[in-house]
């Protein structure tokens, strides 16, 4: 994974985020990482955070279907490092931690 990527990783949780949250086939971007998540209250199952000019982050939910197709997508752009697992967890309703 790519130095970005893997802070971002680090930045939500590591290993716990993986296991509490059942994050699957994660992926390193130019600036950012993506991956599948587990079942939650708002069906999203794929995740994407991304390093923005402005040194923030920039997250997108989305519903991807069977056929590769992206469906009920939110954003929040303008993210600071340190409220990733809060809105992880306010949009999820899923925790990132015991």
């Amino acid at each position: 994974m790519s130095a970005v990527a893997n802070e971002i990783y680090r930045q939500l949780g590591g290993n716990r985020f993986r296991v509490m949250t059942g994050a699957k086939n994660m992926v390193s971007t130019e600036n950012g990482i993506r991956m599948r998540i587990g079942r939650n209250k708002t069906n999203a199952n794929y995740m994407e955070v991304v390093l923005n000019s402005m040194d923030l982050y920039d997250i997108t939910f989305a519903k991807v279907t069977r056929m590769g197709e992206m469906k009920s997508v939110r954003t929040y752009d303008n993210v600071y490092n340190d409220m990733l697992v809060s809105l992880f967890e306010s949009h999820t309703g899923m925790y990132t931690s015991l």
